[in-house]
């Protein structure tokens, strides 16, 4: 009986624990957060809530703002806002855009895979990439080089599609546009030639791009997942995951830079086409 009891009572202080902590999560949420103040948008849930529709995410939100344009979904710490109104986007994005900064919440969470890139950052680190990157995307290079690539691939995208047609093969549309613009933006930003649809030479290209999509579906779980860290310490499940694709990643843009590098030396002019 004692064994028992032992047992009974671990079970119960168990139980009892997670109860405590759940509590305490949830009294954390939903207070300080201005639920009922009309001057705030309406709450449609907490952060955690959207993993119970992760598989489905976009489709789930955007039925949601069909209903309300504009709505906040409760952190721990803070509210997350979501908007598909034209005014709020251009009043965040352009009029005020300066007092609306990742910070360091946004930064932890995708820093394993973007760095401190341009998607990161924020203040002058941020400027001195976009100042970069406007160089890059100016009228003059959309004009002579952009549109062209955009072209070549959409009429790649057709007659890939084409072909899947005739054939009569189910058509992963999806797949097929995200291979599409991967290779324009590919070509446009660092003059690769991927090769996505071409399934006769496509292993590297094709590796690196499914590495590349794998792992921002983790980083964004990460938004939704509060054991995302200890899930990362641990190597399990997601965070195990976005480990090797980042892995694959780094292997193929350091292979790109080095090839590069020798090939430049050799002819200034020269692209690279990855089969």
């Amino acid at each position: 009986m004692d064994f028992l009891s032992t047992i009974f009572w671990l079970i119960a202080m168990s139980l009892l624990f997670l109860f405590v902590i759940l509590s305490i999560l949830v009294i954390k949420i939903f207070t300080g957060k201005s639920i009922s103040d009309s001057s705030y948008a309406p709450v449609k849930g907490t952060v955690f809530d959207q993993l119970f529709y992760f598989d489905y995410l976009y489709y789930h939100q955007t039925q949601v703002a069909k209903t309300l344009p504009t709505f906040r979904l409760l952190h721990l710490s803070h509210s997350e806002i979501f908007t598909t109104d034209a005014r709020n986007i251009e009043h965040i994005l352009k009029s005020n855009f300066d007092k609306y900064a990742k910070r360091k919440y946004f930064g932890e969470i995708v820093s394993d895979l973007w760095g401190q890139g341009i998607f990161a950052v924020d203040g002058n680190k941020w400027r001195q990439q976009r100042k970069l990157a406007s160089y890059e995307f100016s009228t003059r290079v959309l004009r002579e080089f952009s549109c062209s690539v955009f072209r070549k691939n959409a009429a790649k995208l057709v007659t890939a599609v084409s072909k899947l047609a005739m054939s009569g093969q189910v058509i992963e549309f999806q797949d097929m546009f995200m291979k599409s613009d991967m290779e324009s933006i590919s070509k446009v930003g660092f003059g690769i030639d991927l090769n996505c649809m071409d399934w006769s030479s496509n292993e590297e290209g094709t590796a690196f791009m499914k590495a590349l999509d794998d792992a921002n579906e983790s980083v964004n779980l990460r938004f939704f997942d509060p054991f995302w860290k200890l899930k990362r310490f641990l190597n399990i499940g997601s965070e195990a995951s976005l480990k090797n694709n980042i892995k694959v990643v780094d292997n193929f843009i350091y292979n790109v830079m080095n090839t590069k590098k020798k090939l430049i030396a050799i002819n200034p002019n020269v692209s690279i086409i990855f089969c």
